[in-house]
């Protein structure tokens, strides 16, 4: 609940300061915690609020990359802006050194010894890493572990 006190401070203080762009932002990210609320039936967990951040920082970052080919740099700025509001309310992201600790510690942990086992090891990374790393990047750092 905590996280949706936090978007409506943040979205009286866009609307004093006229902050139209940060204004637009806070307010789907606000829908968009609502929306998984009614769907959930119940108040969101930190862990839930965390899912639906990552997932509307993924949408972003996704259609940064469709805007950055089509070469609309209009909206690449508009989505990059976009993209640092949505930081503002994720917990601190592991760098690709501590990605690399947590899945070779995996690796260690269920005996992983090739491609095989990629799914094992993804399946107990992943739990670890929810909304501090994005799944890319796991995804590739365990392929070139297993690949070693």
């Amino acid at each position: 609940m905590s996280l949706l006190n936090d978007l409506t401070a943040d979205m009286v203080s866009a609307m004093k300061n006229r902050d139209k762009e940060t204004l637009v932002t806070v307010r789907m990210l606000k829908a968009a915690v609502q929306n998984e609320q009614i769907e959930q039936g119940h108040d969101l967990t930190p862990d839930e609020e965390v899912a639906v951040m990552a997932r509307e920082y993924k949408q972003r970052k996704e259609s940064l990359e469709e805007f950055e080919q089509a070469g609309r740099q209009d909206l690449v700025d508009k989505t990059k802006a976009e993209m640092k509001v949505v930081e503002k309310y994720m917990p601190q992201q592991l760098s690709a050194a501590d990605v690399k600790k947590i899945v070779d510690e995996t690796i260690k942990a269920v005996n992983a010894s090739s491609m095989k086992d990629f799914g094992k090891v993804m399946g107990a990374v992943m739990p670890k890493v929810k909304g501090q790393a994005d799944g890319k990047l796991v995804n590739q750092t365990v392929k070139e572990e297993l690949n070693k």
